[in-house]
């Protein structure tokens, strides 16, 4: 970086120079050089124009977003650990089905208040803090849980998953904002799916791990055991990424990594407000299509992970492990999905057409799912399953970076803090009344009722205007970079001969 900079100077240095002789010679000295860098005219008439602003990529993006990627993962881990073994739960605790199944309802009821304290913190003291109080408050609920190994102390495991929602807040919204600050225009795409990843991914091993930790048996005393098992491995993870976070996690870097985020940097923080910036989303009319018809699709997902081992349990009895590895397989999918969808996004910036054709293929797999969960074979239902996750599961980060592109130069973080928001709200929605259909009418009624909202979002998700104004700024800048080099170079060669090109304004570094 040192090397660069100085060759860059030495550069510029020798054109100031040169431009200031050849003046002196023809001006008797009079003429006075202004700096190339300052933009200023020269008294020959020459303009030498002002360059972009200098960005760059550094390689520790990609620790910060994988660090993201983990502890979200082990936030998203403990959603599911209680739902997807809730009947051994019940008995653990002695409580009801609707009890345990708002220790998932719970990631989603805290998000809706405080999502909007939560992006104003992000606004005024940015991601190292967020990233601080998120892993805090995860570390915090695990080691709650831990002391709630008894069958009297349901409020205490409670509130320890009360904790690790709180957590989630500062979570759910942050792989856009992340991608934007980090990453250039080419790969914002692909590290916001890397970042959605990891949630993914905890939710997987959550359907996965808690059926063979926690086995089914009568004795509490011995299922308190499998219990504390589970609950000091994930208290364990979770102190070891607080500790990563503290002395690895960095706010931004030096310098920017678009001309799109240089130009929001630019901007005066007195001449941001917060208050206004969440009224112009809200008139923005496209990004209101948006935020419906993500809370639509994702509160299905929501509620259908909430509710699978009650689905797989009425269908198939004893069947706790299998049903874990149909909601594994729901997610790994998903997760292939959403980094097909990130790259394919960055390559060809299809943003309408992928997230259209996506929703549409989550209604397809949706109903193929519900038609052939009550056929009585298993291998039947990890084949749908999968299908249907591929494209649910895959669709989360092609809403948030739509939404950042529909709404730029507006702060990510409020963005995707009212996509979440909405789908916080129709997964509570869905979860409640699903779950009372099933106990009414069986799974295949209960899955009907989703097919219906899926089908509203997908037609809804048809009359969303793409205005892609991220896009449009970094082409502007871009194309403005450009031709401010042109008029450098030209300006620079018209008075002097045999200088090299300026270095490159976009490189990446360590």
């Amino acid at each position: 970086m040192g090397e660069t900079e100085a060759l860059e100077d030495k550069n510029v240095s020798d054109i100031q120079v040169e431009v200031s002789e050849k003046q002196s010679l023809a001006e008797g000295d009079h003429g006075t050089e202004q700096c190339a860098r300052d933009g200023k005219t020269l008294d020959s008439g020459v303009t030498l124009p002002t360059p972009p602003p200098r960005i760059r990529l550094y390689r520790r993006r990609w620790i910060i977003v994988f660090l993201f990627s983990f502890y979200s993962l082990s936030n998203s881990f403990q959603w599911i650990q209680y739902g997807i073994i809730n009947n051994i739960f019940m008995h653990f605790y002695s409580v009801d089905a609707f009890t345990i199944d708002w220790m998932s309802m719970i990631y989603m009821l805290t998000y809706i208040p405080f999502i909007f304290p939560v992006t104003w913190l992000l606004d005024k003291k940015g991601l190292r803090v967020i990233a601080l109080v998120a892993t805090a408050l995860n570390c915090a609920g695990t080691w709650i849980k831990v002391l709630s190994v008894k069958p009297n102390l349901f409020a205490v495991t409670f509130l320890g998953q009360f904790c690790c929602s709180c957590a989630q807040v500062f979570i759910l919204g942050m792989p856009s904002r992340i991608a934007s600050v980090w990453f250039g225009s080419k790969e914002v795409s692909t590290a916001c799916s890397i970042g959605v990843f990891g949630n993914q991914l905890g939710i997987a091993i959550g359907f996965l791990v808690p059926p063979i930790l926690v086995p089914n048996v009568e004795d509490l005393d011995e299922l308190a055991h499998h219990i504390s098992i589970m609950f000091y491995i994930t208290a364990g993870v979770a102190t070891l990424l607080f500790i990563l976070v503290v002395f690895v996690f960095q706010e931004r870097p030096e310098l920017p990594p678009t001309q799109a985020q240089a130009v929001a940097r630019s901007i005066p923080p007195e001449q941001y407000s917060y208050t206004a910036s969440i009224l112009r989303l809200l008139r923005n009319k496209p990004f209101i299509l948006l935020i419906i018809t993500y809370g639509l699709n994702v509160g299905c997902f929501y509620a259908v992970g909430t509710l699978l081992n009650r689905m797989i349990i009425e269908h198939y009895p004893g069947e706790e492990v299998n049903a874990g590895r149909i909601g594994l397989t729901i997610v790994i999918a998903g997760m292939v999905g959403s980094l097909i969808c990130g790259v394919w996004l960055d390559r060809t910036k299809t943003y309408k057409q992928t997230t259209l054709a996506v929703y549409f293929m989550s209604l397809v797999g949706m109903i193929v799912y519900a038609a052939t969960l009550n056929l009585g074979h298993l291998w039947v239902v990890f084949i749908t399953a999968g299908a249907l996750g591929f494209f649910m599961t895959g669709y989360l980060p092609l809403g948030f970076e739509f939404a950042v592109e529909l709404t730029y130069p507006e702060c990510e973080g409020t963005s995707s803090g009212l996509l979440n928001c909405s789908a916080q709200v129709f997964g509570i929605i869905f979860t409640i009344s699903q779950g009372k259909i099933i106990d009414s009418y069986g799974t295949l009624a209960g899955n009907i009722f989703l097919c219906v909202f899926l089908l509203i979002g997908t037609v809804m998700t048809g009359f969303i205007k793409s205005e892609l104004r991220r896009q449009n700024a970094n082409r502007t800048a871009d194309a403005a970079a450009a031709g401010q080099m042109a008029g450098l170079d030209y300006g620079a060669t018209a008075l002097i001969t045999d200088k090299t090109q300026p270095p490159p304004h976009s490189q990446e570094i360590n």
